[in-house]
């Protein structure tokens, strides 16, 4: 493979001609179109897609590290090559652990404004995702649902114990089952992180199932209303953690006017709490898109969204304009 990426789900070749067709992508660029040559052994792009971008002074790395428990998980980590290993970077850090989901290597546009400004980007592997088959998903599901948040937990120790960065430079984003991770990392660990995104994240865990398509989330989660479920949702259900005087990380709330997915009211409720609870300065916003929904906004909207979320986690880690090369 032409480095650290996903290659699609087709396999596309025919039985008389030697070579097969494949896509694949990575963080640093777009999916494109390979041809591998059987006879050679060797892959070249088909009509590469051009971007105002050059990779070449990036990389991604995979590297593995001990959660609570001691599990193995990995994290991909995208760079500038020879990143200065003094604590000084700016970090921002995503996962999602929900759902059996595979969060493998993908191509934002926008993560690479970040990298431009001398940021790191780095995705953590979770459990209760399926990168490891449905052992690995349940084992981060129902009443183990606390192990994705110690996994991430744990990577983000691992990006200050390695050096990339300290508390103070480290950012978090997570979107719907990545908001709730968002939110119970930054309700049980404030002192962790200086600046936490969560994007249309599930925040009251023991009313969820109560709202458009909530019930169908409680094969996932579990069902507050059985007792023994209800235990364990409110030792983590972010709305139910927050602490009046506790000092939080700056922030920002995202959610759609129309999102029928995960109702806005679990942003809502979620923000009035944090203000009200805020024991220092860092600010807690909310950002409502309009004419929006779980995971659409016009082209515009989304641009907007983008723009807004990144300029707040550049504004509170005192990020400036994009490095020279």
């Amino acid at each position: 493979m032409p480095g650290i990426g996903a290659v699609g789900w087709a396999l596309n070749g025919r039985n008389a001609a030697p070579e097969l067709w494949y896509s694949f992508t990575t963080f640093l660029s777009p999916t494109t179109v390979y041809r591998y040559d059987v006879r050679s052994g060797i892959s070249t792009p088909f009509r590469p897609p051009r971007v105002p971008f050059d990779p070449s002074p990036y990389e991604t790395r995979q590297v593995f590290y001990a959660s609570k428990d001691g599990t193995r998980v990995p994290m991909f980590i995208t760079a500038r090559r020879a990143v200065r290993l003094d604590g000084s970077n700016p970090v921002m850090l995503t996962g999602y652990g929900g759902y059996g989901a595979i969060v493998g290597p993908s191509y934002q546009p926008d993560v690479l404004l970040w990298l431009e400004r001398g940021g790191v980007y780095a995705v953590a592997n979770l459990r209760g995702g399926g990168e490891y088959g449905e052992g690995w998903h349940r084992a981060g599901s129902l009443e183990r649902k606390q192990n994705s948040f110690d996994d991430f937990i744990a990577g983000a120790e691992y990006l200050v114990a390695q050096r990339y960065t300290v508390p103070a430079r480290l950012a978090i984003y997570g979107h719907s089952n990545g908001g709730l991770l968002v939110g119970a990392v930054l309700t049980q660990r404030p002192d962790l992180f200086a600046v936490a995104v969560a994007d249309a994240g599930h925040h009251d865990m023991l009313r969820y199932h109560r709202f458009t398509v909530g019930a169908g989330w409680i094969p996932e989660y579990g069902s507050p209303d059985r007792p023994e479920d209800f235990r364990y949702l409110k030792a983590y259900s972010p709305l139910h953690n927050v602490h009046v005087g506790s000092c939080y990380p700056a922030t920002l709330l995202l959610t759609g006017d129309h999102d029928d997915r995960v109702v806005p009211s679990h942003s809502y409720k979620f923000a009035a709490t944090l203000q009200a609870a805020q024991g220092c300065d860092r600010p807690i916003l909310l950002r409502v898109a309009s004419d929006a929904s779980h995971s659409y906004a016009s082209e515009a909207g989304a641009i907007a969204e983008r723009t807004d979320m990144w300029e707040f986690v550049s504004a509170r880690l005192a990020v400036g304009a994009p490095r020279a090369p």
